[in-house]
């Protein structure tokens, strides 16, 4: 019996690691004041913790450059066009913000919570079990890619947020447009035609996202048939980010009109009065006097 004894002794079973040990092990990059933090909202569930944890999360996983544009900003610091995050690398931190504050997002919430201060109240709300109500859903390129039919490099469409019969969407003229060599020599302007097709795009994508019937439709392609009311006030250039908006104005299947605008800076660039979409079956190449959209 004393030999079985030291047999058991000699290998003794291996210790679990406690619930903070685990939660260190996870914040084990971040700085001391969010491990604290976050230990201590383990114990106290107080919320007022969860911006510190939230903001250490975040720095854990930004470039050294971009530190300060975390640490001087406001909520309204964007996680990818301020920060320099991609999609993949937002969605790291904020599994590490779902393991260290055990919450749970859905996949789909993810692509609502475009800034720090979207990641802040979305967590603070479920953790005080207040339902949380989305009044606009953003699109991130990743998604608008998945969707559209026009790719790179002719898709002018860069991030898009949708609210009922509205649509806002970006695209920032980057100057390696291959067809601003030509639009004009040493003097790139961006085409008021591309501009126009920007806001068409748009449209496109809010009627894919938000037609209920697309799963009868699948296959089907969409055909910009028209524009009234056109007008351009503003020489648009590389550098400049056009801000779009497009509104539905009616519907009568298979026909979709929109009316659109486009300002850099607050300032007015380009406006559509309509732009008529038309969807046609997939075995039509294309409906007559229509371009695909």
């Amino acid at each position: 019996m004393a030999n079985e004894a030291s047999s058991t002794n000699q290998n003794p079973s291996p210790v679990e690691p406690n619930a903070d040990e685990l939660l260190k092990e996870t914040l084990k990059r971040c700085s001391p004041e969010t491990i604290t933090a976050a230990l201590a909202f383990r114990r106290s569930g107080d919320v007022s913790l969860v911006p510190t944890v939230v903001l250490g999360i975040i720095e854990r996983f930004l470039e050294p450059e971009v530190v300060d544009t975390l640490k001087g900003g406001d909520d309204s610091v964007k996680f990818m066009e301020d920060l320099g995050m991609d999609s993949l690398t937002m969605f790291e931190a904020i599994m590490m913000v779902e393991e260290s504050l055990g919450v749970s997002i859905k996949n789909e919430e993810l692509w609502d919570l475009r800034t720090v201060g979207d990641l802040k109240a979305f967590i603070s709300a479920k953790l005080s079990g207040v339902e949380v109500v989305a009044q606009a859903k953003s699109y991130p390129i990743e998604q608008i890619a998945a969707v559209m039919p026009q790719q790179e490099p002719f898709l002018f469409l860069q991030t898009a947020e949708i609210d009922g019969a509205t649509a806002k969407g970006t695209y920032r003229i980057s100057g390696k447009e291959a067809f601003l060599k030509g639009h004009f020599k040493e003097n790139p302007v961006f085409p008021a035609s591309i501009m126009l097709e920007a806001l068409g795009q748009l449209g496109v994508f809010h009627f894919l996202v938000t037609d209920d019937s697309q799963g009868e439709k699948a296959g089907n392609s969409i055909f910009f048939t028209g524009a009234d009311g056109v007008r351009c006030s503003r020489v648009c250039k590389p550098g400049d980010t056009l801000e779009l908006s497009v509104e539905l104005k009616r519907r009568r299947d298979p026909m979709v009109v929109y009316a659109g605008k486009i300002s850099v800076g607050g300032e007015k660039a380009a406006a559509a009065e309509e732009i008529t979409l038309i969807v046609a079956p997939a075995e039509e190449s294309s409906p007559k006097g229509g371009v695909q959209a």
